[in-house]
């Protein structure tokens, strides 16, 4: 058993060695490229600070952070618009395509911008789980959902993979797209952040669950027709897309049918469930036992039988 063990443990690290010896030598000596390890480690530790953090803000009040959040989401606003425009422009110059680019692993200033641009994308999931610590300091724990913490918490090593072994070629396109959304969903934060007075301007919202949506779907599709085309990209790195795509795309529809079309119902029905109770022209009597309908003003209910003002 013991023997067993060993062997497969020895298979596995010959392995990882031999798709580390198939990595991209332009990043191997990049911030955090050398092992997987730190951004797993540092996946730990957002997950503990989620944790640990709720135990702390339990019987705390909750911290308001205004001006915190608000310099914080203009700070990825700069930094997502800067990654987008930096995959558009070198992409475009490059002459690359939309539908199947395979990976130059040049050292040609272009080239080597895209790469830059998917290292600082990877490196932006990390500080983007701010986003979920920020929430539990004001106890905002309904914000920490499944949803949130699984996106938050695998895009960081996911993009450690992806930059690792393929930092240009058809990487580009969805973190160009994603990057793009986010300048929008963090300028939407910023304005959220500043108070309820600036509510009225975010009217929005149900927007840009939509635009997130679609970018889910968009993502999926190129890179089902990438495989459809036998793109020469890494095959692993077209279905994990794929897969990848609709656990996020099904998590997100989950939360859009929620919180717009069945809350929507809900408050349809408790309206109407309301209504029919006699708070309107529905012919009903309320509870004190006057009529609302408007048919009889100045009567009572009395054994049954409408009473008159003068037998009241």
């Amino acid at each position: 058993m013991i023997e067993v063990v060993t062997d497969t443990f020895n298979h596995l690290y010959e392995g990882y060695l031999w798709t580390l010896s198939i990595a991209d030598e332009r990043v191997a000596d990049w911030l955090l490229m050398q092992s997987p390890l730190p951004t797993l480690g540092l996946v730990v530790l957002y997950l503990f600070s989620i944790w640990s953090g709720m135990k702390i803000m339990k019987n705390r009040e909750p911290f308001q952070l205004r001006w915190a959040i608000f310099s914080y989401n203009l700070a990825l606003v700069i930094l997502n618009w800067h990654i987008c425009s930096e995959l558009f422009s070198a992409s475009w110059k490059l002459n690359y395509s939309y539908s199947c680019q395979t990976v130059n692993y040049s050292y040609d200033p272009d080239e080597m911008r895209i790469a830059k641009a998917l290292w600082w994308y990877y490196f932006s999931k990390c500080i983007e789980f701010l986003d979920t610590i920020f929430f539990v300091m004001r106890k905002k724990n309904n914000q920490v959902s499944f949803l949130h913490v699984y996106h938050h918490a695998t895009m960081f090593p996911i993009w450690w993979i992806g930059v690792k072994w393929v930092a240009g070629g058809q990487s580009f396109m969805g973190a160009m797209i994603n990057s793009f959304i986010h300048v929008v969903m963090y300028t939407y934060y910023g304005v959220a952040a500043l108070g309820p007075e600036y509510q009225k301007y975010l009217w929005w919202k149900k927007y840009l669950t939509k635009l997130q949506l679609i970018q889910f779907v968009v993502g999926m599709a190129h890179a089902a027709q990438s495989l459809l085309l036998q793109c020469p990209f890494p095959l692993w790195m077209q279905v994990a897309l794929i897969l990848y795509g609709g656990s996020i795309l099904g998590l997100f529809l989950n939360f859009y049918f929620h919180a717009y079309i069945k809350s929507k119902r809900d408050k349809q029905y408790k309206t109407l469930h309301t209504n029919g109770k006699g708070d309107t022209n529905e012919g009903h009597i309320n509870q004190n036992g006057h009529s609302t309908n408007g048919h009889v003003k100045n009567g009572y209910i009395k054994n049954g039988h409408m009473a008159s003002k003068k037998e009241q």
